[in-house]
């Protein structure tokens, strides 16, 4: 039993989490930039999001075993069904039980905040299971990276704050395309790093299908846009604590440096970089804009 619960966190990516936690701790830091903080809706809002990683990251785990992207040759942390420490069956179960549980805080959160909950709720699982199932399982024909933009980004951050405030937020949109930018730049560093094997696979992820090069120009504009959208949002009048953000900074230059430089098994440490700059980021973000509620109060 300890071995399967070991291979279950093992598949769940723990590093990659941040992903799902950042979006909401910035929807929240919103929320009260707005003053209608709600903690038991943000809350609800970060086991849901977890909850729908988890099931993602399950389902991916999955689905790239039997579509044979997962192989003894991978160079990526271990996946568990490839390595065989969890059968099919046990992460499909894993699988349906994690958005299960997810569905349990959308329930909460229709409750309080109403059916639109619903809709996006369903999109984001069925969209997480279709990223690696179905004939044509989004992460295989190159819609991979803007899945991840609007779900992991957009749709995260403005529902948080939507269900917090009941209305649709500017703030929170802007604010959710950094948080999305630089999730995608997470998967950038996967994509770079696993093309050969991907494309052995016909996993056509938008690196396999216009180069390495590309991958590396993604990755920039990714970074490059979470570190210019501060500076828009004090231009626009939210105060200048939001380039709190800015003092990151500097956990984005090795990354930089190694989608550049590096190949193989040496980028998991850019894409663990990648996510602890997200991290950092998205606290500083969320800790600026708090504080620009306490100096306009």
């Amino acid at each position: 039993m300890h071995a399967k619960v070991h291979a279950l966190l093992l598949a769940s990516r723990p590093k990659t989490l941040s992903a799902a936690v950042i979006p909401v701790l910035v929807g929240t830091a919103v929320a009260i930039y707005l003053g209608e903080l709600r903690l038991i809706r943000a809350l609800a809002a970060l086991f849901g999001a977890v909850m729908i990683q988890v099931g993602t990251n399950f389902a991916n785990d999955l689905f790239d075993a039997r579509h044979g992207a997962d192989t003894e040759g991978r160079v990526g942390p271990v996946r568990a069904v490839q390595a065989g420490l969890l059968s099919p069956q046990e992460m499909a179960v894993a699988t349906t039980a994690a958005f299960l549980l997810a569905s349990l805080a959308g329930i909460y959160l229709t409750y309080v905040a109403g059916w639109g909950v619903v809709v996006v709720g369903l999109a984001s699982i069925l969209s997480g299971v279709a990223y690696t199932a179905g004939p044509k399982p989004l992460g295989y024909i190159g819609l991979g990276d803007i899945f991840v933009f609007f779900f992991f980004g957009v749709v995260a951050v403005m529902m948080t704050t939507y269900v917090q405030v009941l209305s649709v937020s500017v703030l929170s949109w802007w604010v959710s395309i950094p948080i999305g930018a630089l999730s995608t730049a997470i998967l950038t560093v996967n994509n770079i790093r696993d093309r050969e094997q991907d494309s052995a696979a016909n996993k056509n992820t938008l690196v396999v299908k216009f180069g390495r090069i590309f991958g590396v120009v993604e990755y920039w504009m990714c970074l490059g846009v979470a570190f210019l959208v501060p500076l828009g949002l004090v231009i626009a009048g939210y105060g200048p604590w939001v380039l709190l953000s800015w003092v990151s900074l500097p956990l984005a230059y090795d990354p930089l440096v190694s989608v550049v430089r590096d190949e193989g098994p040496v980028l998991n440490a850019t894409l663990g970089a990648t996510a602890r700059l997200l991290l950092v980021y998205g606290v500083l973000l969320a800790v600026g804009l708090v504080l620009s509620r306490l100096v306009l109060s």
